[in-house]
């Protein structure tokens, strides 16, 4: 049997299969194709309705695990609450938005994407849920840029008790090197594209 197949047969002692959160990271990343793309959609509460294979090769979860879970199940606890933030507010704001996000795999690997997250719309133009296409990052941008940031904010989220305010400083943080550059979110992103 194959590493991912075993991975995909472990149970808990419950005989459940762990989710990501209750897994510690292993510090191995995973990766995936120039030409793949992950592609997953969301209610208005971020539960998954749709994901493809991409996704669950790289999450290692099967479809019935994550359809109806929150998108959060695969997120990474060194992922800044921030961003998170700046993307739901973004979205909840009719609006696309660019985002690097690193994410977790069932068994704690973890995998970096350039996300495209943008509303999907119903006929009458009413946002009924959001659509998320996830592209292989450039890895020195990764590098240089993206990880020594998100190193930054994660450090200045966890001076703070509460995890709320935590988030609220780093987003400060994101803001004030924002306006430091003269620039908006979108034009920082576009600008590593």
């Amino acid at each position: 049997m194959d590493a991912s197949k075993a991975r995909a047969n472990e149970t808990n002692y419950e005989g459940e299969r762990p989710t990501a959160q209750d897994k510690s990271l292993t510090g191995v990343e995973r990766t995936f194709e120039n030409d793949e793309i992950i592609v997953s959609k969301t209610d208005l509460k971020g539960r998954m309705t749709y994901v493809n294979d991409v996704f669950l090769k790289l999450a290692d979860y099967t479809e019935s695990e994550c359809l109806g879970e929150p998108h959060s199940k695969i997120r990474n606890p060194d992922m800044p609450r921030c961003i998170f933030k700046l993307l739901w507010d973004t979205i909840e704001d009719g609006k696309e938005i660019f985002a690097y996000v690193v994410n977790r795999s069932a068994n704690g690997d973890h995998y970096w994407v350039l996300a495209h997250v943008t509303p999907s719309r119903d006929a009458s133009g009413n946002v009924v849920g959001y659509h998320s296409n996830r592209r292989v990052p450039d890895r020195q941008i990764l590098d240089n840029t993206i990880i020594p940031l998100y190193k930054n904010l994660l450090a200045e989220e966890q001076k703070h008790a509460n995890a709320k305010d935590g988030m609220e400083a780093g987003f400060k943080m994101v803001v004030d090197l924002l306006a430091e550059n003269n620039m908006e979110y979108d034009e920082f992103i576009a600008g590593l594209m």
